[in-house]
């Protein structure tokens, strides 16, 4: 009873949970239960008795008590009651939910409650058999497997409503229902599909897969109006069960696996039956969940309300799955079409790598940019380009969007500020965020490149807080550039910055990045710097800057990747 009772609170989301027996059922060796166990039924037992003393048809009543003529007591609260029937029709009691706050009781609410209490009432109907000894043995031991098998569809459910709550995509919702389903229904085939442009896809796994008895040919996608039980089970919304040949030749034929397979994922396999299982999602049915067994299958009532409940569980973790699928899909285009294309500079070779946190929005506020710097007003053009890396607290789609938002005030700013130091447009920005109440924070390296003499070229940089950048010369010699300012914070009031300047050689190349590279937990970031700048020295001459990068995000960068990472390189061309 404290089984049906919890699986009650579980199914539709509610505090409390009551199995109230009439005496009959008491003296049957029953007994009442609640959940949360220990937990005062009141005032849910006076709505059951008075479900039973009037109609003993099920009621669910979005407004129990203050005042309402449905009422017993002064609080208001929502009650949902479905008699326990024996085997005769008499009520042995009352499988009850209610809510501390008026509700409203979906039609699956009414469905699922009604299905858990014939499953109760049949457990409760084994209690009371009054047969013979041998009778009675053979009966209990029957009813032994079946209320073995209806506790274990109870877990079974349980186990669904937790580990298909918190998956992340298609993938894993598919694995997961391979191992429910693995260890308690035993099917012999699964195949999770989905409707797309009106046509129906399969889901498979990391492998396609490994996971389950899952068919391991993959099959093409097929027409929503085509023959296949799976699409028809789709199109009219409902379970469709394919039991045999009769199922799809009519009655009497001979036993054996169906002439039609359930879906084309099973064609070639020898399945008695197969049960398709429409995925309702909140605006209409999302595909189907079919699953195929070697050996005849009944899917009886009880076993009927199991399979749709699952199905329910798979609906909502495969529209949670496409809903991030979509939002991650947005939020990459989002972080690349703010990414700079990087300009083409004579003497120059460019490289960039983004890589976001693998978590939340899968985009974040590290960016890096490039732009050929403004000519000052009378002075002649000097091919000299902009460079900043830079990171805004956050990984999330605020913090791409306040990104955004810096990158232009600090390109802005660089023009604004012609001919002078990158330390001026900094503060520039800083002034902008701090007028227009920009909550902008976090770290920045801002440099300005200009041509020299001999194939040098002279780099001048400001260091808002950030990772110091490195320069490796052609003989593998690598310099950190440490001198560095405060970081960028909406609350700090905007003071003067400081620069630096040095000469890069020909051969000589710039790495810029952020601490996503560096910065891991557990680990030293000061030793995962120091690794960086090995790693850097022992590149091969001439190696492509993007392989180079690939390399070093590979080597230095964490595994799990909590935070964004953006490598950022500049070359010297070999005089």
């Amino acid at each position: 009873m404290n089984r049906f009772a919890r699986l009650a609170t579980r199914l539709l989301a509610v505090p409390l949970g009551i199995v109230w027996l009439e005496p009959a059922g008491e003296a049957a060796g029953a007994v009442p239960e609640c959940w949360p166990a220990g937990a005062e039924p009141d005032p849910a037992v006076p709505a059951c008795c008075r479900l039973v003393a009037e109609d003993g048809m099920p009621r669910f009543l979005s407004r129990v008590g203050g005042g309402s003529e449905d009422g017993d007591g002064d609080a208001a609260f929502a009650f949902a009651g479905v008699p326990l029937v024996g085997g005769s029709g008499e009520l042995l009691g009352v499988l009850a939910v209610t809510d501390r706050a008026p509700r409203q009781w979906s039609e699956d609410d009414v469905r699922d409650l009604s299905d858990l209490a014939a499953a109760c009432s049949a457990q409760m109907r084994m209690r009371t058999r009054s047969e013979t000894v041998r009778q009675a043995r053979e009966a209990a031991e029957g009813e032994a497997t079946r209320v073995h098998e209806l506790l274990n569809r109870s877990e079974l459910l349980l186990r669904a409503s937790e580990d298909l709550a918190d998956t992340s995509g298609l993938d894993d919702v598919r694995r997961r229902v391979g191992d429910l389903v693995g260890g308690g229904l035993d099917p012999a085939g699964i195949d999770l599909v989905l409707v797309r442009q009106g046509m129906l896809h399969h889901v498979t796994g990391p492998a396609d897969d490994d996971v389950g008895p899952t068919p391991r040919r993959l099959a093409e996608p097929f027409g929503l109006v085509s023959h296949w039980p799976v699409a028809r089970a789709v199109r009219e919304h409902r379970m469709i069960v394919v039991d045999g040949p009769s199922a799809a030749d009519g009655a009497g034929a001979a036993p054996g696996p169906p002439a039609t397979p359930a879906t084309p994922a099973f064609d070639g396999l020898r399945l008695a039956t197969a049960a398709c299982l429409p995925l309702r999602g909140t605006h209409g049915t999302l595909g189907a969940l079919v699953l195929g067994w070697e050996a005849p299958y009944e899917i009886g009532v009880d076993e009927r309300a199991v399979l749709t409940t699952l199905a329910g569980y798979t609906a909502q973790a495969v529209e949670r799955a496409l809903h991030l699928d979509e939002r991650v899909t947005v939020a990459r285009q989002l972080q690349r079409a703010m990414l700079t294309e990087l300009p083409g500079v004579p003497g120059l070779e460019l490289s960039a790598l983004y890589r976001p946190a693998a978590r939340d929005d899968m985009v974040g506020g590290d960016w890096y940019d490039a732009y050929p710097l403004p000519v000052a007003p009378g002075g002649a053009a000097t091919g000299a380009l902009s460079l900043t890396v830079g990171d805004i607290t956050g990984h999330d789609m605020r913090a791409a969007a306040l990104m955004g938002q810096v990158r232009s005030m600090l390109r802005q700013a660089d023009h604004d500020h012609a001919g002078e130091g990158p330390e001026q447009a900094l503060c520039a920005l800083e002034r902008a965020c701090r007028r227009l109440n920009l909550p902008a924070s976090g770290t920045a390296v801002h440099a300005h490149l200009t041509p020299a003499d001999d194939g040098h070229w002279r780099l001048t940089w400001s260091n808002a807080g950030h990772p110091a950048p490195l320069v490796v010369t052609a003989d593998g010699a690598v310099e950190t550039l440490v001198r560095h300012d405060v970081l960028l914070h909406h609350a700090l009031t905007p003071g003067p910055r400081t620069c630096d300047s040095r000469s890069l050689p020909p051969g000589s190349t710039l790495l810029l990045y952020t601490d996503g590279l560096v910065e891991e937990r557990g680990g030293d970031i000061e030793d995962n710097v120091d690794r960086l700048s090995h790693r850097l020295a022992a590149a091969p001459p001439g190696v492509p800057l993007d392989a180079l990068l690939r390399s070093l995000l590979d080597s230095v960068g964490p595994r799990d990747a909590l935070d964004d990472a953006v490598l950022f390189a500049v070359r010297v061309a070999a005089s």
